[in-house]
């Protein structure tokens, strides 16, 4: 019998039973629209504001700066779109362009929408490039601020290699020039204050994610990596930022989100990050490095292998690897059939296989890092699972090496 193991949890994780628990009330007896004045509704807004009070706590927030969303690209897309269309409806003329600093390596979802806000014309950016551990310097932070720069947009974990960036470093970086902006301002006319958002994705269940210890202004995540359902995430924007909303209609989520609201999925987000992040949820990232490293001291046994991502700033729950002979692709679907669930850094459109921007941003060839794969654990990983797996991969590596073509 074949066993099954699931190792793609950077991807998306399972529904806590927990927080199913949660959940099932608000389907069928706390059904009201949170948005009507009868009991039925006032019920489901005492749970969208338990909700959101349990987010804010996490975050060290305050609930009013919290806003729901549908999943954390939806959030970036706010964030970065709501920012930069206030930023030109009070800027200093139409004709100049608010300039975003990001790094070659954020998520498509920060990437996409820079692009897409440079083809309207109404920004303009620059996109930072990384060392070979995945890792951006806080000094080419620094150096790529301009008179017109309002938005830096830098990942606090990577969701491929898993590598962490100095986010605490950056963001004091941001205060001492927006010090120094303030201190300079003339009554007239004065540079804007820098904004920070951090795709907070890949941490929040495992890293230090109060918005002050960081010091970001806007903090992105989603539900469905921490075990909670797909399709709900959250935002965070501090107090007194100016910003327009993206999706007209009602006055939902204070204003900025039109629509109504997800109540079950809402109270679902709220008790997963309770969840994650209370009782000993330390002891539980111990557990899942230490099986981490077992895990990535056993592949890199095998010859022509080599870890991606930064040895030490490195998140508890990914080890990714390109294998030297091997398409990522057959990798995961090898692995497949013998029950383990991987990822890979390549994806395959319109016919041709895309070597991954994280890694190539990084400095490995393409022909390496289609051999791109990725493992992710979670709070539900065992021992055995890390053995099968150990027990299991030198033999699939062996199969798809001989199978190659020979050069």
């Amino acid at each position: 019998m074949i066993k099954r193991v699931y190792f793609d949890n950077a991807a998306t994780t399972q529904v806590s039973p927990e927080v199913l628990s949660e959940m099932t009330p608000y389907f069928s007896q706390i059904y009201g629209n949170a948005s009507e004045p009868h009991s039925w509704g006032d019920e489901a807004k005492k749970g969208i504001n338990q909700a959101r009070e349990q987010v804010a706590d996490v975050l060290g927030a305050k609930p009013s700066e919290i806003f729901f969303t549908s999943c954390a690209t939806e959030s970036i897309n706010l964030a970065h779109k709501g920012l930069i269309e206030a930023a030109r409806g009070e800027g200093r003329g139409a004709s100049e362009k608010p300039h975003i600093i990001t790094t070659q390596i954020e998520h498509k979802a920060v990437l996409e929408t820079c692009k897409h806000l440079e083809k309207l014309g109404l920004a303009e950016v620059t996109y930072l490039p990384v060392d070979q551990y995945g890792l951006v310097s806080i000094g080419d932070v620094e150096k790529a601020i301009k008179e017109n720069t309002v938005l830096v947009s830098v990942m606090y974990v990577n969701n491929e290699v898993g590598t962490i960036e100095p986010i605490v470093e950056i963001g004091k970086m941001i205060k001492e020039v927006n010090i120094t902006r303030l201190a300079s301002r003339l009554p007239c006319k004065g540079l804007p204050l820098l904004k920070f958002h951090t795709d907070a994705t890949q941490a929040i269940q495992y890293m230090d994610c109060n918005v002050d210890t960081l010091g970001v202004d806007m903090l992105s995540m989603t539900g469905h990596k921490l075990h909670a359902p797909k399709g709900i995430g959250a935002l965070y924007i501090r107090k007194g930022m100016s910003m327009v909303r993206q999706q007209d209609g009602g006055a939902q989520e204070l204003g900025l989100r039109a629509g109504t609201e997800n109540v079950p999925y809402i109270v679902g987000l709220g008790k997963a990050i309770e969840l994650a992040r209370s009782g000993k949820w330390e002891d539980r990232s111990e557990k899942i490095e230490r099986l981490r490293d077992k895990l990535i001291a056993g592949i890199l046994k095998i010859t022509g292998t080599k870890l991606t991502g930064h040895s030490e700033k490195r998140a508890p729950h990914i080890a990714s690897f390109v294998f030297e002979g091997i398409e990522g692709e057959a990798m995961l679907l090898y692995l497949s059939e013998e029950g383990i669930a991987v990822s890979s850094g390549s994806a395959c459109t319109s016919g041709s296989l895309e070597p991954s921007h994280v890694l190539t941003a990084m400095g490995i060839p393409p022909e390496i890092a289609h051999g791109s794969v990725r493992f992710s654990l979670s709070k539900y990983t065992t021992e055995d699972e890390i053995e099968y797996t150990l027990k299991v991969l030198p033999g699939v590596v062996k199969r798809i090496r001989k199978m190659a073509p020979k050069l």
